[in-house]
């Protein structure tokens, strides 16, 4: 085991935890927020499990995913600009949870926690498929254009999954605040996507005949 990169996950998932329990709970100011519980437990134990798998059978692709440094200046701005999104979110359904602002049924909770749980089973599937995949944006040694399974419906299915991931957090959360808030993860999303395909076009073999035979980028028949 590469216990660097293992003390890297740990320290990183701690420090997640942290900051995103804090968030939530400081603001809410109180540990009754058991929206915030469950988004947690729906987060991090599904992760905790995919790390210590990842850690296992492909370190390399974990190394991947735990490296933020983007080259990219143009996708430095996106990342800024979704951590505030994140941030904002986080903070509004705490309030939201203190001081009652618009309480949503029960219902709109338990069915946006079953469409994570989807989502994040897609997540897992995307990264089976793309063994490339990296949190930047970059071509890679070797790198081959992924054409089969998700990525022979559409050509980013990662950031689709991202798109339903995060759409259900405010509502798992109990804040249609903050949903609305979240609304311009897509569009920063197709920020990072135009920027990622002019990379790929460039330095990545295959990947312009790909796009012609895969026309869809995020959603089959739609975008």
């Amino acid at each position: 085991m590469d216990i660097k990169l293992f003390l890297q996950a740990i320290i990183k998932y701690v420090f997640g935890v942290l900051i995103v329990g804090g968030l939530l709970f400081i603001p809410a100011n109180s540990f009754d927020y058991w929206n915030g519980w469950l988004f947690m437990g729906l987060l991090f134990i599904p992760m905790f499990i995919a790390g210590i798998i990842l850690m296992i059978k492909n370190p390399e692709l974990l190394r991947k995913r735990l490296n933020v440094k983007e080259q990219e200046n143009e996708q430095k701005w996106v990342l800024l600009f979704s951590g505030l999104m994140f941030i904002a979110g986080f903070i509004i359904a705490g309030l939201n949870y203190r001081y009652r602002w618009i309480e949503m049924p029960n219902v709109v909770t338990i069915i946006s926690s079953i469409l994570f749980i989807i989502a994040y089973i897609l997540y897992a599937e995307v990264l089976r498929e793309n063994t490339y995949l990296s949190r930047t944006i970059e071509v890679q040694e070797n790198q081959k254009v992924i054409d089969t399974g998700l990525y022979g419906i559409v050509r980013h299915p990662m950031y689709a999954v991202t798109i339903l991931l995060f759409l259900t957090i405010p509502l798992v959360l109990g804040s249609i605040i903050s949903f609305i808030i979240f609304l311009i993860y897509p569009i920063i999303i197709g920020k990072r996507i135009k920027n990622e395909e002019k990379v790929l076009e460039k330095d990545l073999k295959g990947y312009t005949e790909y796009k012609k035979k895969v026309k869809y980028k995020v959603i089959p028949f739609v975008w």
